[in-house]
């Protein structure tokens, strides 16, 4: 079970990195389940995020290996990939190879321009609802659920929601009992203090 997570410039830090904590822990504590996690990018270089981390992704579109799911962050970066036809169209045959699409906070918006959510319920972050609605208008959006899986695509809300529909992946990928464990072991437990 390959799991390749997209950055691109402009990616929210935490919409990849929450579940790369997930989806890593899962691989790395438990190597017999078979599950391999790895970054990827559209290209060779130092990818921007939107607060300012630099990072490199492990595989460039066309040095990756296949893979089985696709996590695609969001951030402001989205905004741009809505309107450009190569996103759109590397999406489209992602979706049409099979690979289980996943998507964090306005990643969905990629989706939604791809035509991977029609007429299917979806949700985003809750300030680019609107725009979700805009881009498709036949999306169930589910504006209070912290993600929302139908089958072939599975779209969270922001940041937090993100490090819950990864764990929500290892529960369907592997099983509810494993899931359990690999929030215990990174001690996911939010109690915000506001």
């Amino acid at each position: 079970m390959k799991i390749a997570i997209f950055l691109f410039d402009g990616c929210e830090e935490l919409d990849w990195a929450g579940p790369w904590e997930v989806l890593a822990s899962w691989a790395k504590l438990w190597p017999d389940d078979g599950a391999e996690v790895f970054t990827l990018a559209q290209r060779d270089g130092a990818v921007s995020c939107a607060k300012g981390l630099r990072v490199l992704a492990d595989h460039t579109w066309v040095t990756a290996p296949h893979f089985d799911v696709l996590v695609y962050p969001g951030g402001f970066g989205t905004r741009k990939q809505v309107e450009d036809e190569e996103i759109l169209d590397w999406v489209r045959a992602r979706s049409q190879a099979g690979v289980l699409m996943t998507s964090v906070c306005t990643g969905s918006l990629v989706y939604a321009a791809a035509g991977l959510l029609k007429d299917r319920s979806a949700t985003s972050h809750w300030g680019a609802l609107d725009l979700l609605n805009q881009l498709d208008g036949s999306i169930d959006i589910r504006a209070g659920d912290r993600f929302v899986d139908v089958g072939k695509v599975v779209t969270a809300a922001g940041v937090s929601a993100g490090i819950d529909m990864a764990l929500h992946l290892v529960g369907r990928l592997q099983s509810l009992e494993r899931a359990a464990e690999v929030r215990r072991a990174i001690q996911y437990d939010p109690q915000p203090p506001v």
